[in-house]
């Protein structure tokens, strides 16, 4: 793995790696059958303390970079994808916090992650998805406690987070710019979680919707000013793409290693099938095109790391990557042939959790608007 890392992220790295395949690999293959969420894997990971691994130094967390941090999370994608997208949507889930909060409210979701909790981002609404400023969800105000109803859908982590960073309505005149963003806690009256889905992939993952009935939060819940909620989904969007794309290089090096396991043992012709060159040439193309988008991870988290503009390099991060994930994956099952399409072997899980990394944290289509309005700039 070609990210440079710290010494104390390098011993860290050999923990997770260690854990992952004591932990993960075997156990979420059964998960990934049944679609349960594995609740004792993700209890032995709060132990380690592997899901507080982006909560700040100042705020007990481990001090690690960026970069750091990618290299653990890939390691966690390797292993199984729908594991890192749990621990990833927790840190999605503190970003608009750690963007906007105050310090009183830093502290209190860095205090619940270090206890063992979960964050979820709650943005999507069943009419706004890639036009999230279309969303329906309101917040009244109400003398000292703001006044939540509305439904979001497709909630990573929502039927097992502690708290949720939610954008709802305080001014519908104002289109996007009446968008608010708020800090809702886990036992709230009024807040539910509903229908569950079923989904083709990452199903070691939570995902469901978050319903607010007359949720009542009192009106220092809020994150920033009043307005500002779109421009603190976008900023948080903007740093989360990144990691969508560093869990989808983890994905394509599954598909890489697997596909390298396979063909070294598979014999045809007299010979294994990692002799011909038609393979080697596969597998090259593959290693290329997955370390392009490592590096591209890691370029942008280090423009995060030094306080320097992101957007752009993070769109591409996740695009590429998502895009390479897809392709890696659909390459490694065909080196394995036949046996590629058969739920015996591990590659075709690879391409049902790839698929998602294309369309959540903002589709691929919008991400490709995102790069050229930072290319291209004002016409």
């Amino acid at each position: 793995m070609a990210y440079l890392i710290s010494e104390e992220a390098q011993d860290l790295l050999k923990d997770v790696k260690r854990f992952c395949e004591n932990e993960v690999v075997e156990q979420c293959k059964e998960y990934d059958r049944t679609g349960e969420w594995p609740k004792e894997i993700y209890d032995k990971a709060i132990e380690q303390g592997y899901h507080a691994l982006e909560v700040p130094e100042e705020y007990g967390g481990p001090g690690l970079s960026r970069v750091d941090v990618a290299a653990l999370i890939e390691e966690m994608a390797i292993a199984d994808a729908g594991f890192a997208t749990t621990i990833s949507a927790s840190g999605l889930g503190t970003k608009p916090v750690l963007i906007a909060g105050s310090d009183e409210q830093k502290k209190r979701v860095c205090d619940i992650i270090l206890e063992g909790g979960f964050g979820a981002f709650c943005l999507t609404e069943p009419g706004a998805g890639s036009d999230a400023g279309a969303g329906k969800t309101t917040a009244v105000l109400d003398g000292d406690e703001y006044v939540l109803n509305g439904r979001k859908c497709f909630i990573t982590n929502g039927g097992v987070a502690s708290f949720y960073c939610v954008t709802a309505m305080t001014d519908k005149s104002q289109g996007t710019r009446g968008i608010s963003m708020f800090l809702v806690e886990k036992g709230t009256p009024g807040l539910s979680t509903g229908h569950e889905e079923d989904k083709m992939g990452i199903r070691t993952s939570n995902t469901c919707d978050v319903v607010f009935e007359d949720c009542r939060i009192p009106k220092e819940n809020l994150l920033g000013e009043e307005g500002k909620g779109f421009k603190i989904a976008m900023q948080t969007l903007d740093q989360a793409r990144t990691w969508m794309g560093c869990v989808s290089a983890g994905i394509a090096q599954r598909g890489i290693n697997e596909a390298i396991a396979y063909g070294k043992e598979r014999v045809q012709f007299g010979r294994p099938i990692l002799k011909f060159q038609a393979m080697q040439f596969k597998i090259a193309d593959m290693a290329i095109k997955t370390e392009v988008a490592r590096q591209m991870v890691a370029h942008s988290l280090t423009l995060m790391d030094q306080g320097l503009p992101h957007s752009k390099e993070s769109a591409i991060a996740k695009c590429f990557a998502s895009d390479i994930a897809m392709e890696v994956a659909s390459e490694a099952i065909q080196v394995f042939g036949g046996y590629g399409y058969s739920r015996e072997y591990p590659v075709e899980k690879l391409l049902r959790d790839a698929k998602i990394f294309q369309i959540f944290e903002g589709s691929n289509e919008i991400q490709r608007i995102v790069v050229a309005n930072n290319t291209i700039g004002r016409i």
